[in-house]
């Protein structure tokens, strides 16, 4: 995906499509809604802080077993991302904040999440667990 804005509608897109080809009443299958946000802030973060270098690439995993997903974006930036721990539990957060909520999300609403080196710089992930077949809403 190119490095610029433009890269978030490109991949909440791509997720969308990706994810709609898993049977809607398979049991394996990640919260949509929730894979499209989170990509949407890794890709924002990918454009606001790597400095404008390189493309951004988007992996998704569908993972088997219990189900679910591994979504990944690489950059170009080797550099770690900030607050993609759980932040210390003194450390307040300010929800009124406009930025640095995005990695508090994905904290909250994945069932994992960390970054590792790739050769060409990191990748930035998140798991989704697969939602139970009962709680899908109905197509």
């Amino acid at each position: 995906m190119p490095h610029t804005t433009a890269a978030v509608p490109i991949a909440r897109a791509l997720i969308r499509t990706a994810l709609s080809d898993i049977d809607p009443g398979a049991a394996h299958g990640p919260d949509r809604d929730t894979a499209e946000l989170l990509t949407a802030e890794l890709v924002a973060n990918a454009v606001e802080h790597t400095g404008g270098r390189g493309p951004i690439e988007l992996v998704v995993e569908l993972l088997p077993g219990p189900g679910g997903c591994q979504i990944e974006v690489h950059d170009s930036d080797p550099g770690r991302p900030g607050a993609l721990v759980c932040p210390e539990p003194v450390t307040e957060v300010d929800p009124w904040q406009e930025h640095g909520c995005g990695l508090l999300l994905i904290r909250a609403l994945s069932s994992d999440c960390g970054h590792r080196p790739t050769p060409h710089g990191k990748a930035v992930w998140f798991t989704l667990p697969a939602i139970p077949s009962q709680r899908r809403p109905a197509p």
